[in-house]
């Protein structure tokens, strides 16, 4: 099927742009969202202008997963997990190329909560999730929050799971990750 340009309008200024345009010409907004980075000064209100050109433009290209993950990375930074996990699951499909997705994709699935909160199988899925980017593009800062998610739900109901949380950290420091993927992370889950 060939590629076709998605035309929708700019939320900051309303300019006519195509999803190929990645930061309109104009206002400098982000168009294609693919971090937390990048929306990280937005307002709720900015946001939620966001996903309405997202909605409607998406109207039109039902299939497209850029839509799809952008408007999770939206939902995601207002807090609705639900709304989130149902654009990443969506921008997942047949994705096999961007393992940051399934990162975030995680993160959604916890709800803002610790991993000690969540039921096992959502647990189950954030590893798979993981383990999925992980056979992508291998990351520090994927072992880390699989480190994370080993130690403060398996670790802390003693339960066996491998490898270990320290496993998992080591590797992290193998791959490397920075203060900053650390922070962001954080910042995701609202933890400290």
């Amino acid at each position: 099927m060939p590629a076709q340009a998605i035309e929708l309008e700019c939320p900051g200024c309303a300019s006519p742009i195509s999803l190929d345009t990645k930061v309109c010409p104009y206002c400098h907004r982000p168009i294609v969202i693919s971090d937390m980075d990048m929306i990280s000064g937005f307002s709720p209100l900015d946001l939620n202008k966001q996903i309405f050109a997202y909605q409607k433009a998406a109207s039109q290209n039902p299939d497209s997963r850029e839509l799809a993950q952008s408007e999770a990375f939206c939902y995601l930074k207002l807090g609705r997990y639900d709304d989130a996990i149902n654009s990443f699951t969506k921008a997942l499909e047949g994705n096999f190329d961007n393992a940051d997705t399934y990162l975030y994709a995680a993160v959604a699935l916890l709800r803002g909560k610790r991993p000690f909160l969540s039921s096992r199988e959502t647990i189950n899925k954030i590893v798979e999730y993981i383990n999925a980017a992980n056979m992508i593009e291998p990351k520090g800062i994927y072992y880390y929050f699989l480190g994370f998610v080993k130690q403060d739900y398996f670790e802390r109901k003693y339960l066996r799971n491998l490898p270990s949380s320290q496993e998992c950290l080591a590797k992290a420091s193998e791959f490397g990750f920075s203060d900053a993927d650390v922070k962001t992370l954080n910042e995701m889950m609202g933890l400290q």
